[in-house]
């Protein structure tokens, strides 16, 4: 794999905080990092079921690949210099149960941020939420810290 994309919720404070953390990464593998749902993964991936990439992160590599959930984290890792280790030991039958709880976690700890109603890169109401970014060009905040 010589590229990767990884498709996550620009309206998710979780999804943005590890987006900018991915991107200070040295990375082995190029990432490029796409908000889901947005027009640009649309044409980069038209087959592509991108209502699911919306609540799971997805991550497709440059032969179209698609790793979903606990699969997408892992090749993220794997596409990191400090953490491509991590990764080989979390895709084995002793690893795999800690990357599943972690991600089990994240998904937890990402729907509690969203309100009762609240979709995916929706508001109250179904609202656009702010920050939303489905047309591709939003604007992430700044690296936390």
């Amino acid at each position: 794999m010589k590229r990767l994309t990884v498709l996550y919720d620009a309206d998710c404070p979780l999804c943005v905080h590890l987006r900018h953390w991915l991107l200070r990464q040295r990375q082995l593998v190029p990432l490029d990092l796409v908000p889901a749902g947005s027009e640009e993964a649309r044409r980069r991936f038209p087959a592509l079921d991108h209502a699911t990439t919306l609540r799971e992160i997805t991550a497709v590599g440059d032969r179209g690949q698609v790793y979903r959930a606990t699969a997408a984290w892992i090749v993220c890792l794997w596409a990191l210099a400090e953490h491509r280790p991590k990764a080989h030991w979390l895709a084995t039958p002793a690893g795999q149960p800690f990357a599943r709880m972690t991600v089990l976690a994240a998904a937890k700890w990402r729907e509690a941020l969203k309100g009762p109603g609240e979709g995916p890169g929706e508001g109250p109401g179904g609202t656009p939420g702010p920050g939303g970014c489905g047309d591709g060009r939003c604007e992430a905040p700044g690296p936390p810290g």
